[in-house]
């Protein structure tokens, strides 16, 4: 608002590079609503224009300057007067003037590092956000973009599995075991009950995922626990010697990675919770710690197919080939006078494009003398009812050798 309550004198507006063909993600803003973002990943540079338009042509816009912001900040809702700034990179766009059209100033941020992953819970908030400021004397002209940054992850060198005995002394023994400790967002959680003691009558089993927001430190540290997933994976009392299988695919749930001490101010965990449920509706249950990380999305790169092109462009080249697309034609020029010489000539349709480099050589070679062909052989019975021809010249390449008749007497 400017002094006179009639709005900013300018519209800012922020474009980002490539953002019709990026790829974009869904983050829940504090009401719970889902919008849209362009992801980003650590490392990768942040560019594009900033547009400012006069809201009155002809007028003019004086400034202390015009400046762009990348801003990673960490945002606890209990503490919101303080926000904590992990990331910030300033640009200065222009300096102290006056604005007297619409103008647009490139900015680029190069090989940005980005820690931590965009992350909205129950107490905090991560984000990374764009800040283009016109500084003014009464008050500054602010826009603001969000993007959204995933951290990627490699395959963990260790992830052994998970087995563990537990239960209650002389009453109930299970043994579970998960196939991993450690999980991508789209993996399966597989895994088993082994039921080594039963003397208490059980109702029912089930499965859940748990998520755990930690916030704060010491006297101030607050805990969130939400029910991802929820599974009945028995019905009925078990018997001894019994095993139930467990099979829980992740991928149809908004899970973000694990999150560790972020900036020492929050932490996010995923836990797997089993629970038993007796027929005097006692529950009886025992939770153990999964790491979830992000595996990078598979896409086919573009080179690839030009790769695949080349590669049936050298399977078919284009020369005028025989029946079996592996030999060449012969000439009707050909040498009638059946010296022997083995001299032979290629040509080429009129209607086809000129061959490769590859077959070039070879064609070349053939206008050049004997040296490329082998030696003249007497042709064996089979060969003369074949072809009818007394003699026959051979071409090699590479592992191939292809056989061209030639005149004779």
């Amino acid at each position: 608002m400017n002094f006179f309550g009639f709005g900013p004198s300018a519209e800012v507006d922020i474009v980002l590079d490539g953002q019709d063909v990026r790829k974009t993600g869904e983050l829940k803003n504090e009401d719970g609503k889902k919008e849209r973002y362009l992801i980003y990943y650590d490392g990768e540079t942040v560019s594009g224009k900033v547009n400012i338009q006069l809201r009155k042509p002809g007028s003019r816009l004086d400034h202390y300057g015009i400046k762009i912001e990348l801003i990673g900040q960490i945002e606890l809702y209990y503490d919101r007067g303080n926000h904590h700034d992990f990331l910030s990179l300033v640009k200065e766009l222009a300096r102290p003037g006056d604005l007297f059209q619409h103008t647009t100033y490139n900015f680029e941020f190069v090989n940005v590092e980005k820690p931590y992953e965009s992350y909205t819970g129950s107490n905090v908030k991560l984000r990374y956000f764009l800040r283009v400021t016109i500084v003014r004397r009464l008050s500054d002209i602010m826009k603001e973009k969000e993007v959204i940054v995933h951290t990627l992850s490699s395959y963990p060198e260790m992830n052994s599995s998970i087995k563990m005995e537990v239960g209650i002394e002389d009453c109930l023994h299970i043994e579970f075991e998960y196939n991993k400790s450690k999980y991508h967002l789209k993996d399966v959680i597989v895994g088993k009950i082994y039921f080594l003691l039963v003397r208490i009558k059980i109702k029912h089993m089930e499965i859940a995922i748990i998520k755990r927001e930690t916030t704060g430190s010491g006297p101030n540290t607050f805990n969130e626990n939400e029910t991802i997933a929820k599974y009945e994976i028995m019905d009925g009392a078990p018997v001894r010697g019994e095993s139930i299988p467990i099979r829980v695919f992740l991928a149809g749930y908004e899970l973000m990675p694990t999150m560790k001490d972020v900036n020492k101010k929050f932490s996010v965990r995923y836990y797997l919770n089993l629970v038993l449920v007796d027929e005097e509706d006692r529950r009886y249950f025992k939770q153990q710690e999964i790491i979830l990380w992000r595996k990078g999305d598979k896409t086919r790169k573009p080179f690839q197919t030009s790769l695949q092109q080349q590669y049936k462009q050298m399977q078919n080249p284009n020369v005028t080939l025989s029946n079996s697309n592996s030999s060449l034609k012969p000439s009707d020029s050909q040498d009638e006078s059946g010296d022997g010489d083995g001299k032979a000539e290629s040509v080429l349709d009129n209607d086809q494009a000129s061959p490769d480099k590859q077959f070039q050589s070879v064609i070349n070679s053939t206008e050049t003398g004997p040296t490329e062909f082998s030696q003249p052989t007497s042709p064996t019975e089979e060969e003369k009812e074949n072809l009818g021809k007394p003699s026959h010249a051979s071409v090699t390449k590479e592992s191939e050798t292809e056989t061209r008749p030639t005149s004779a007497d």
